[in-house]
């Protein structure tokens, strides 16, 4: 998979989740501040970044930094995706389902953002297992990471679409 210039893409970034992390030391807790950021083009590009630090605005920085480096492309199908899939990312699992024009983005907070940022339209998703929302924004770009359309098999098989749905 080659890499995708952020660069030459025009981006829309979205704080999902800011937090305050610690870590005990020697001397007692240093705070510090998560921000949980997904970046996209809703255009087939998403990415998502986590950044830390003491001030809100370097955490955001840093997260969509992390998530330009992280960008992937996924396959739509007009306003939705080619097939229902599940995104497994550590104990979170998202269900991913194509539907018609018209129904709109049915999906949580996490995913939410994530599928928006994508450009899809139309879909609907449950979010299974762990509701953390790092991993559920992870094992949502894991789902859509994964879907194929009926081009991508026939490639790979050597053979025509036609040949490939019979």
């Amino acid at each position: 998979m080659s890499k995708i210039d952020a660069s030459t893409l025009d981006i829309t970034e979205v704080v999902v989740d800011m937090k305050r992390v610690s870590k005990t030391v020697k001397g007692g807790r240093v705070m510090k501040l998560q921000a949980i950021v997904v970046v996209g083009d809703k255009n087939g590009h998403v990415g998502c970044g986590i950044g830390k630090a003491s001030d809100y605005s370097d955490a955001i920085k840093k997260g969509i930094e992390d998530a330009k480096k992280n960008m992937v492309e996924i396959s739509l199908k007009d306003t939705t995706i080619p097939h229902e899939i599940v995104g497994n990312f550590r104990a979170s699992n998202v269900l991913l389902k194509p539907a018609p024009e018209g129904t709109g983005v049915i999906a949580g907070g996490a995913v939410r953002a994530v599928v928006e940022l994508a450009g899809i339209k139309d879909i609907r998703t449950k979010s299974l297992g762990s509701n953390n929302k790092v991993n559920v924004v992870k094992a949502t770009i894991e789902g859509l990471k994964n879907i194929r359309t009926a081009e991508d098999v026939a490639k790979t098989r050597g053979i025509t679409v036609e040949e490939l749905l019979g």
